[in-house]
């Protein structure tokens, strides 16, 4: 588990978590070669800040969405947003702010500072088959295109949890019937196995957040970690793979959760 996380979206019964776009389709395929970057989710896969190599920590990935003048995504740890101009193949960020919560390890927090000062000195992009490069003095970010959220895989189904992650063990789930439900309208429902949770969802690039999210009721001690764990990852946003009847979400730090379709 990650405590600090953990305890901190326990102790919230309701969540409240910057988000203003609303509820949205998938995007389309990835830019290709010569198109514009926004529009779509990218994640960083490699980069250079001034001949120092910039790597992502496991399970804290670095991303960039564009859309309009707006510039926002996961700075491996914290999420960042900003304002983004784009002239042909010029572009350059201002007006960069973040959120400020420390993660370990120490990596992290290194590549979020590299890459957050790097930034502001891309001047210009280039695309190549679904790959974006940002380049300036002294720096070079390659990202990926990320697959869209499937959307239309998610709504209209009873997801029952099964398993929770958390890094590289799987551990199975107590209590009543953990559930969740997505409906078009951007509604949500489920609960963690003894509280009940209700709000709103948002696709946001290759993301689901939820902006907001009341947890109701009250959890015995041997849920407590359950509960925690359910609550910080569709609280701090997730991504979602859908194969076959499974759904993984899965957040930042390792933490995710594995729903089955209810039959």
């Amino acid at each position: 588990m990650v405590p600090g996380r953990l305890t901190r979206a326990l102790a919230c019964l309701t969540i409240l978590i910057a988000a203003c776009a609303d509820p949205a389709q998938p995007g389309g395929d990835a830019p290709q070669t010569g198109e514009n970057p926004a529009g779509t989710p990218w994640e960083l896969k490699s980069g250079t800040v001034d001949g120092d190599d910039l790597t992502p920590a496991d399970d804290h990935p670095i991303t960039l969405t564009i859309t309009g003048d707006a510039a926002s995504g996961t700075a491996a740890c914290n999420g960042y947003f900003g304002t983004v101009s784009i002239s042909g193949t010029e572009i350059s960020f201002s007006g960069l702010g973040a959120t400020e919560m420390a993660c370990s390890p120490e990596q992290v927090m290194v590549a979020e500072q590299r890459y957050l000062g790097a930034l502001p000195r891309v001047r210009a992009f280039s695309i190549t088959t679904g790959l974006l490069t940002l380049t300036g003095d002294g720096v070079e970010l390659v990202f990926g295109a990320i697959p869209p959220v499937p959307t239309s895989e998610l709504t209209g189904t009873v997801w029952v949890l099964e398993s929770l992650i958390d890094a590289d063990s799987v551990s199975s789930v107590d209590g009543d019937r953990a559930t969740l439900e997505l409906y078009t309208d951007g509604s949500m429902l489920g609960s963690t196995g003894c509280r009940d949770l209700h709000g709103i969802y948002v696709v946001s690039g290759a993301e689901v957040t939820m902006p907001e999210m009341a947890a109701e009721g009250d959890c015995p001690a041997d849920l407590f970690e359950q509960d925690s764990q359910v609550v910080s990852v569709l609280g701090d946003g997730f991504r979602a793979r859908v194969e076959g009847d499974l759904l993984t979400v899965t957040s930042a730090g390792g933490l995710g959760l594995v729903y089955r379709a209810d039959s």
